[in-house]
């Protein structure tokens, strides 16, 4: 299954999730969706929606100088940012179990 069309629309929940757990800079995000099993999820999605959710008051930002290269500009999330994760948390559950619930039960059985 192509899950291009998935990781879009929850692209938001996971940044945040991501976000919530620990503070991070771009690549530092893309990698913890990645390593989490986003393994598709592209770059430049990843930045566009933490620029996304930063101007919509969702992150707050912040840069840390750094010795070995350009300085880092770190996420964290906001308050603001909390209720949104929570809302859409609950949103996915239940849209993921209702699709689940839709499903064919699998009965152990190989074709």
């Amino acid at each position: 299954m192509d899950t291009t069309q998935l990781l879009r629309g929850v692209l938001d929940v996971a940044v945040l999730a991501v976000v919530e757990r620990e503070d991070g800079y771009g690549y530092d995000v893309l990698r913890r969706l990645r390593t989490g099993g986003l393994t598709e999820v592209g770059d430049a999605s990843v930045y566009g929606t933490l620029r996304r959710l930063y101007a919509a008051g969702a992150l707050t930002s912040y840069v840390v100088p750094s010795d070995e290269g350009p300085h880092r500009k770190y996420y964290g999330i906001t308050p603001a940012g909390r209720e949104q994760l929570a809302l859409q948390a609950k949103e996915w559950t239940s849209f993921a179990d209702t699709v689940t619930s839709l499903l064919p039960r699998s009965t152990g059985a190989t074709s």
